[in-house]
């Protein structure tokens, strides 16, 4: 089975390890701490905060082992000297050309993707579209809103080299 790597920004990396040490150090504790004290209420069937802390449990297992494995396969990307084409770790403007709108983007892997951040996932259809263009360059995209037309403005390069993280 070949494991596909997974490209992170040193931001990216940085807050995935935090979280993971959370909820290692922290949360995974405190669940078992709850569930201790619900066993001291008695039946199972009958126990809410048991069931509470059971599914607090599952919740944050699930999430300690997605960060595992999201780490284990990840390479955290490097800055580059070129910034004249759009990758992961550029920070793009970009124009809507159909509704005026300028985005003010970083471009991300899925993993670090939020849109409420501008934290663009290079597998989205903007982001995919515009991965490798330059500055000028118009591209079309087919959006849940309906076929878009996007132009690039300016292309910086957001990947810092003093970004402390742990190397992999």
């Amino acid at each position: 089975m070949i494991r596909e790597k997974i490209l992170l920004t040193p931001e990216g990396y940085n807050r995935m390890k935090k979280e993971l040490d959370e909820l290692v150090r922290f949360r995974r504790r405190e669940v078992i701490e709850r569930l201790k004290e619900a066993l001291e209420f008695g039946h199972f069937e009958e126990n809410m905060e048991y069931e509470d802390a059971r599914s607090e449990q599952a919740l944050i297992e699930r999430r300690i082992a997605e960060l595992e494995g999201i780490l284990s396969r990840a390479e955290v990307i490097k800055k580059v000297k070129d910034n004249t084409i759009v990758r992961l770790g550029t920070r793009v403007v970009i124009e809507n050309k159909n509704s005026g709108e300028i985005i003010n983007g970083l471009i991300v892997s899925s993993v670090e993707a939020d849109p409420v951040e501008n934290k663009i996932s290079n597998r989205s259809p903007v982001g995919s579209a515009i991965m490798g263009k330059r500055v000028g360059d118009e591209v079309k995209v087919k959006t849940p809103q309906g076929n878009q037309k996007y132009k690039i403005l300016e292309i910086s390069n957001h990947i810092s080299t003093t970004e402390p993280f742990e190397e992999i």
